[in-house]
């Protein structure tokens, strides 16, 4: 990880969970690491915990459903940062809207989050890699491993569908850095279930939060931000695809 020392990471959907999880990890090996989410108040908190580190934490406000501010952050870190080294897209939600009976606007919300804003960031990201000349920059798409199967949950079924896209997309990304003869890497980490708020967001629920993670131990935010320092590690010349992790115990 040395070679990333001094570099400028961005992450979405950093104030908790994940997100948190991996700016933590970054910062402590030195990078500076720009965290974008809705609410300030949690990413300036996250600012403060970090400032003894090794790296340089730089909140910043950004809704990524809102072109103009995807676009205006991204203007920002070349202003202020000299653009984006590393790009993870992991602003990601879900809400419990059946195929059958769900509610329109929360299939658009997950749509706009985990599929338009995923690759709004991801072209502009790129395209500041590109005019800026790095040739060994990274972009990371947090998935799930509701992006591979579908299991019999009908609340969960629209959210599968936007994570398969995100599957797909990962596919075209690979082959249009490949045409364009791009040494720029992508790789895809997809998780089984994590113990973030993520449960108890989508069905609004502490109790139904409580009562998921009580079947067993799952993943932490800290073994996602150990997958993410591991495919930077690898040699530029290696590229980690598509890492799929679960617990131990977890069946599905």
């Amino acid at each position: 990880m040395e070679r990333w020392v001094g570099r400028v990471a961005l992450v979405t959907g950093s104030s908790v969970g994940i997100g948190a999880g991996i700016t933590r990890a970054l910062v402590k090996h030195g990078m500076k690491v720009v965290g974008c989410a809705e609410n300030v108040k949690q990413i300036e908190e996250i600012q403060n915990e970090l400032k003894s580190e090794k790296g340089q934490y730089i909140p910043m406000k950004c809704d990524v459903t809102k072109e103009d501010e995807i676009l205006a952050m991204f203007e920002r870190i070349q202003t202020e940062l000299g653009g984006v080294d590393i790009f993870i897209n992991n602003a990601g939600l879900a809400h419990c809207a059946p195929l059958l009976s769900g509610n329109t606007a929360d299939w658009r919300h997950m749509l706009e989050v985990n599929v338009l804003g995923l690759c709004i960031c991801t072209r502009e990201a790129f395209q500041q890699m590109q005019r800026n000349g790095v040739e060994d920059g990274h972009i990371f798409l947090i998935n799930s491993m509701s992006g591979h199967r579908v299991v019999s949950i009908p609340e969960g079924h629209f959210y599968s569908a936007t994570k398969h896209a995100v599957s797909g997309l990962l596919e075209g990304i690979r082959n249009e850095l490949r045409e364009m003869k791009s040494h720029i890497r992508v790789t895809s980490v997809s998780p089984g279930l994590v113990y973030t708020e993520f449960p108890k967001r989508m069905y609004n629920s502490e109790e139904k939060a409580k009562a998921i993670y009580s079947v067993f131990k799952c993943l932490e935010a800290e073994d996602l931000a150990d997958a993410v320092v591991y495919a930077l590690s690898a040699p530029p010349h290696v590229q980690i695809h598509d890492i799929r992790m679960r617990s131990t115990e977890q069946t599905s």
